[in-house]
């Protein structure tokens, strides 16, 4: 029995404002502070995710992250950044042939317009397998030391005709491709790591020689200039013209890294990379080909990568993304037709310039208009239901939907705070 004093102090005690609630803490109660929510909220979700009230924890689905590439894939990309810069390429071109006819109006002309088509056809050609593997992902970093090898070839048996020398260099680099190919499938390693081993090995089949090999054989492009550098023409503006399609463009650039580099992008992105490994093989073999057959010195072995580095240089200059995937519809055309003429240019002015310096110039410049390619060729982003949709366009900004946030819980009036809550409150 209470005496009178202690009754008054329990009924102040248990007044509103200073209850002490044991049953229900309410907002007050420390777990929803740490939580976001209050108790009766925090209580009712433990009731959705424990429904017999055991105390066993239950583990909620948790939806699939969405990847980047599957928000980039959701419209088709935009061509003007492509279209803005295959017009600069268009100028430099013209600035380029302006200068080489004021120093040598014959350059232009037959037979020397002839060497200048082979040249370009050769570099083109090396510059296709470049550009191909770019958008596969598996960059063929072999495609020089295999032109070279073909030419070295081609050298010592020339005089066995054009067929009989071609077709096993032919047959060589496809069946080197597929392997590459498989092996980077099924490993599922980087194209670049691979290629660079095959390029290794191709390299050693080179340096086996020590003297440059005279040309035998004579076989002459000369008379089918015009048709072997329209050939390479129509390929290169063709597959630009498909790589626009957005399903070919996500096929082919099926390996284009997003999230976890080693994750596997399943199936179907095994047969672009068997395709552009193995054609940008024979394509190197074909440019090896003509730069030996249209030389008229000894082909000097060496390693070749200086003309992996003019075709990789070419395709970026090109306007394809060295991510994969991105790319233009003339530029490699124009990439190829600039630089076959600044050769041709540089060598009339005899400067001394190795292929190896261009190269790096030529990279360094691709490598710019690469990250203008990703940053402006992004499709076009879509618009969430009563969004000005021209306003956000025009200033390039996404819509992401509104998520809930965890409110704080709101403070009951003239409730004091507990002694482990609060700034000072142990959290407890």
């Amino acid at each position: 029995m209470l005496c009178r004093g202690e009754e008054v102090r329990e009924m102040a005690y248990d007044e509103t404002t200073y209850r002490r609630n044991t049953d229900d803490q309410g907002d007050n109660d420390p777990a929803a502070y740490r939580t976001g929510f209050g108790a009766a909220d925090f209580r009712a979700r433990r009731r959705d995710l424990d429904p017999d009230d055991t105390g066993t924890r239950l583990t909620e689905p948790v939806a699939e992250p969405v990847r980047q590439d599957e928000v980039d894939d959701a419209g088709r990309d935009r061509l003007g950044i492509h279209i803005g810069w295959e017009i600069v390429l268009l100028l430099a071109v013209a600035a380029i042939a302006y200068l080489l006819y004021r120093l040598d109006p014959a350059s232009l002309r037959r037979p020397a317009l002839d060497s200048l088509l082979i040249s370009g056809a050769s570099i083109g050609l090396l510059a296709l397998g470049a550009g191909l593997t770019l958008r596969a992902g598996v960059p063929n970093l072999a495609v020089g030391p295999i032109a070279l090898a073909a030419a070295l070839h081609f050298a010592e048996n020339g005089d066995d005709g054009l067929v009989k020398a071609a077709v096993p260099a032919l047959i060589v680099a496809a069946v080197g491709g597929l392997v590459i190919g498989l092996f980077v499938i099924v490993l599922h390693v980087p194209g670049w790591a691979a290629t660079l081993g095959a390029a290794m090995g191709v390299i050693v089949y080179n340096q086996l020689r020590t003297v440059p090999v005279t040309v035998q054989g004579d076989y002459d492009p000369s008379n089918q200039a015009f048709y072997l550098f329209g050939g390479f023409a129509l390929l290169a503006v063709i597959g630009g013209a498909l790589g626009t399609v957005g399903p070919i463009r996500r096929m082919v650039g099926g390996l284009r890294q997003a999230g976890d580099p080693a994750r596997r992008r399943g199936a179907g992105s095994a047969f672009p990379v068997l395709v552009s490994l193995i054609l940008s093989s024979v394509f190197a073999v074909g440019a090896g080909i003509l730069i030996a057959a249209g030389s008229t010195a000894p082909i000097t072995p060496g390693t070749g990568l200086e003309w992996t580095g003019i075709a990789f240089g070419a395709a970026l200059l090109a306007g394809t993304s060295a991510y994969g995937r991105r790319g233009g519809i003339f530029g490699t055309l124009l990439a190829v037709a600039g630089i076959a003429l600044f050769l041709d240019y540089a060598d009339r002015r005899n400067f001394d310039i190795a292929l190896f310096a261009i190269a790096a110039c030529a990279i360094g410049g691709g490598l710019i208009v690469t990250r203008l390619v990703e940053t402006y060729g992004r499709p076009l982003p879509v618009p969430m239901v009563g969004e000005d949709w021209n306003a956000a366009a025009s200033s390039g900004t996404t819509w992401t939907p509104d998520l809930p946030t965890a409110a704080a819980p709101p403070q009951q009036q003239g409730a004091p705070l507990r002694w482990d809550e609060g700034p000072w409150g142990s959290g407890r």
